[in-house]
């Protein structure tokens, strides 16, 4: 039995070493949340193709919470 017969023996159903990205076939630094199953390096890349737009928020030192500004559409 050589080392790859062993090392990948077991059958990878679940856990980390299940998924993998969809675009790029990546394991590490993937984003499952909405059913994205994408690493976070593909993810910035087509994020404004999947429709998501970034929201920044602007701490104040004087208000409670902070007030986000959406972009101009």
């Amino acid at each position: 039995m050589t080392h790859d017969a062993v090392w990948f023996s077991r059958p990878r159903k679940y856990g980390k070493g299940s998924r993998e990205c969809r675009v790029c076939a990546h394991q590490a630094g993937l984003i499952r949340k909405y059913g994205l199953d994408i690493c976070r390096q593909c993810f910035r890349e087509k994020s404004a193709a999947i429709g998501f737009t970034k929201v920044r928020c602007v701490p104040h030192i004087t208000v409670k919470y902070a007030e986000c500004r959406y972009p101009e559409p």
